[in-house]
């Protein structure tokens, strides 16, 4: 299996298919770069080179202890990105991988970076904080991290209700898809999951949203229970300076089914143009 050691000396696995121009992708936690499997085909066959790495902690890079933080996962991303020298660069991040891809192209990306897409994303900032006003109450993730700490392996079970909004009416929402969910929340190792819920929702990004200087496009259902899109898409959309926001009626914070479908669209699209 192809991995990249960082300068910090922890193993990164990485997974690519295709050829020709590279697109990054970066997982939502507690998932691993098996999240993008449709999207690593439907790139390689639009013939694009389809990239995708597990983040420390997670999928089948190393269980670390320590840099379970925003700034790691960043330089971390820096250090996949020059290992394997890519330029014309287009970034895609979910959730966590959001605010890495927006971390990373904010503080690394020049001469790199060439576009970048999030769906779903945490920046700038998911705590509620009397500036926050529409943020999540740090009561929500002191009850992500007890949950983690008590029984992962049924808070990950039940989180992939919300997840894919399989608790709404009419959803049609596979049990394989909330057992995939499952599997690759197990394994994680607890320290990298326990310590990446305050990296997901306690880091501001509002500075490195206004420092990108490339194009981005800002997806998000607006059923999406995980990230609430008042606190982020819709607050990102007006601190970047050159954005696009695709609104998705009804979809949830997972990537799956009908919202898949179209937000892959979307993204063939934004590349393309």
């Amino acid at each position: 299996m192809p991995f990249i050691t960082t300068t910090d000396g922890v193993e990164i696995y990485y997974t690519e298919q295709g050829s020709g121009r590279p697109v990054v992708l970066s997982h939502g936690w507690p998932l691993s770069s098996d999240a993008w499997q449709v999207e690593l085909k439907l790139l390689a066959d639009a013939g694009y080179r389809a990239i995708a790495h597990d983040r420390r902690g997670h999928g089948r890079s190393a269980k670390t202890y320590t840099g379970n933080d925003m700034d790691t996962y960043a330089r971390d991303l820096r250090d996949l990105v020059e290992a394997l020298d890519l330029t014309n660069l287009v970034l895609i991040g979910h959730s966590t991988g959001g605010g890495e891809v927006v971390r990373y192209a904010a503080r690394y990306g020049a001469g790199r970076v060439a576009k970048i897409i999030t769906a779903g994303a945490v920046p700038p900032l998911m705590l509620q904080t009397p500036d926050n006003p529409e943020g999540t109450p740090i009561s929500v993730f002191d009850g992500i991290r007890e949950g983690v700490l008590k029984d992962r392996s049924q808070f990950y079970q039940d989180l992939a209700e919300t997840f894919f909004g399989a608790n709404r009416e009419g959803s049609a929402v596979s049990q394989g898809a909330k057992d995939d969910f499952w599997r690759q929340g197990m394994l994680v190792n607890l320290a990298a999951a326990y310590d990446c819920v305050k990296a997901f929702s306690e880091t501001d990004q509002t500075e490195d949203l206004k420092a990108l200087d490339v194009p981005i496009m800002i997806a998000q259902g607006d059923d999406d229970q995980i990230v609430p899109i008042a606190a982020a898409a819709r607050k990102s959309i007006d601190l970047v300076s050159d954005g696009t926001l695709k609104v998705y009626p009804g979809a949830p914070h997972g990537i799956y089914g009908d919202y898949q479908v179209a937000l892959d669209a979307d993204i063939l699209k934004f590349i393309e143009e």
